[in-house]
């Protein structure tokens, strides 16, 4: 099973975004209701790795129609700050 890209970032403030790209490894999405990155986190140090692209390692969102025993298999995932916090905009209600 090959975990998802985060194609996109828009969440500028998080410590692994880096010109609209995710460098943590892997992220965490959610919890059994709301589709948030669990990774983010907003303090001034970049971290992550600069040379790769992050993924999703996993969900936690088992109402999303993506999820599949806490996994995520879209093909990838774009995470964004509509409403304040930093949300998986590719989560589909199931």
């Amino acid at each position: 099973m090959d975990m998802p890209q985060v194609a996109r970032c828009q969440v500028r403030e998080c410590a692994y975004n880096s010109s609209g790209a995710c460098h943590a490894l892997a992220i965490t999405v959610g919890d059994e209701n709301t589709a948030k990155c669990d990774t983010f986190f907003a303090i001034p140090q970049k971290g992550g790795d600069p040379q790769a692209v992050g993924r999703v390692g996993a969900c936690k969102v088992t109402a999303c129609l993506y999820n599949d025993m806490l996994e995520c298999q879209a093909a990838s995932i774009t995470v964004d700050m509509p409403n304040g916090e930093a949300d998986c905009m590719t989560f589909r209600e199931e």
